[in-house]
């Protein structure tokens, strides 16, 4: 039990090498753990008005100014730093109940958001049903999350200002970020352009979905124009498919390179890279590196929606590939993507479980390097976000404590008795009830509808 104190001492923790940037404590040969993994640095952290004052080798002498202070032995169980969620769709979010994908399919998730969206998505619905999302994310241990935010017409309207409400309601809490989610044929429409207006004035960030047409160069011309002059950063949706033919990843890097494009460019998904030839792939990644984006990938949703077929057992995982990208010096992040609506039928905001089922999905193990940065550091970075993800002195102590010692046993089970601490203060993590949402999920619900035109972007 952390005690409610400014001043305690953390003993006997594990700290993946990888979160750790006091590197003369990571490079100690005394604090390496003796696990199999041996991915892991003994240590002592002292908590002090919030934040953390000193990072000691588990069994150095001595300790006299830390004596008279509590200490909370944690018998060698693990200590991450808060999730950083980069990719989520919490507009979209748990109305499973209400619209589920009929058949599982790509198609069918695009159809049912769409008819959802039109018949309920008014301000109470989409704030009640982000604020649920938000209430688990935090319970979880997350700290930051990127939401792509359904954006064209009115609906973009409605939901851009929940989402301002709700990220001025957790400032102290969560960072929040929000990125806008159109087709790209949408910026070259006198609307738009006020998008791209709007996200400069919520200080978002410029995005869309990608797809293989006769205009992408004009659209991607267009898209980056518009962030130039509003000093923006991009983050696409790109290849979201199983067709080797669709190349969009490769389009938007060879346009970033030819705009000379400074600010930070993400793309999303990539599935269709995992099929594509090994020159195209090659080429693609020398690209990307180039231009300068990180890439990440949202392994449940992809796993969920990808080679579906009715009757047929599918044939591959749907990731693009990491293990690739990372080597060829890319950033990679991992990210949980929709949460109980029709793109992704499950999820409980749990960016562990995320990092669970990339591991088993795309083989994030043996040996296990530096993947746990793919839920922390390298998220936060590319969010412009230095000062999340990992572990060092007089950072604040937003912390994620847990009993398990090491990557079998912290991957074998839920981690539900976690203990989560903002500022060096343990918050409660009991997650909300499903049933706060029973009055919108039913089709007798008292929630008035309003008559919204709108065209939601058709992507997850």
């Amino acid at each position: 039990m952390v005690p409610d104190k400014s001043n305690y001492l953390l003993k006997n923790a594990r700290v993946p090498e990888s979160l750790l940037e006091m590197k003369s404590i990571a490079n100690s040969a005394s604090t390496i753990a003796t696990t199999a993994d041996r991915n892991f640095c003994l240590v002592d952290l002292e908590i002090a008005s919030g934040a953390i004052a000193q990072i000691i080798p588990t069994g150095t002498e001595p300790l006299s100014q830390l004596a008279d202070i509590p200490i909370v032995d944690l018998q060698g169980g693990l200590i991450f730093p808060c999730f950083v969620d980069m990719h989520a769709h919490l507009d979209k979010g748990h109305i499973w109940e209400r619209s589920p994908n009929p058949d599982g399919t790509f198609a069918s998730a695009i159809d049912t958001v769409q008819a959802d969206a039109q018949k309920h998505w008014n301000a109470e619905d989409v704030y009640r049903r982000m604020q649920f999302g938000l209430q688990c994310s935090y319970a979880h241990g997350t700290k930051a999350i990127r939401t792509h935010i359904d954006s064209a017409g009115e609906q973009g309207t409605v939901s851009l200002a929940v989402f301002t409400a709700l990220q001025a309601e957790w400032r102290d809490r969560l960072i929040l970020q929000a990125v806008s989610l159109v087709s790209l044929d949408y910026f070259l429409t006198p609307e738009g352009e006020k998008l791209a207006d709007k996200i400069a004035e919520i200080g978002g960030i410029l995005g869309g979905v990608a797809y293989m047409n006769p205009d992408l160069d004009k659209q991607l011309d267009r898209v980056f124009s518009l962030a130039q002059e509003r000093g923006l950063n991009l983050d696409f949706h790109t290849d979201e498919t199983d067709d080797p033919e669709s190349t969009t990843l490769r389009e938007v890097a060879k346009t970033a390179i030819r705009h000379e494009f400074a600010g930070q460019i993400i793309c999303g998904h990539c599935c269709s890279l995992a099929v594509q030839p090994p020159d195209l792939v090659t080429e693609t990644l020398t690209l990307v590196k180039e231009a300068n984006i990180g890439i990440v990938s949202l392994p449940m949703c992809n796993l969920y929606l990808q080679d579906r077929q009715s009757g047929r057992t599918p044939r591959w995982r749907g990731v693009t590939l990491l293990h690739e990208l990372k080597a060829a010096g890319i950033p990679v992040a991992v990210a949980s993507d929709n949460c109980r609506d029709p793109f992704y039928g499950f999820g409980d905001h749990d960016v562990l479980e995320v990092l669970n089922m990339a591991a088993r999905i795309a083989h994030l193990d043996r040996p296990w390097e530096n993947w746990p940065r793919t839920v922390t550091t390298t998220p936060a970075d590319l969010m412009g976000l230095p000062n999340l993800g990992r572990i060092g002195v007089d950072w604040p102590a937003d912390l994620i404590l847990f009993k398990a010692r090491n990557f079998s046993e912290l991957l074998s089970r839920s981690q539900r008795d976690r203990t989560v601490l903002r500022q060096g203060k343990a918050i409660d993590t009991t997650l909300p009830d499903y049933r706060e949402l029973d009055d919108l999920l039913h089709e007798n619900s008292a929630v008035e509808t309003a008559s919204i035109q709108t065209k939601p972007a058709s992507a997850g």
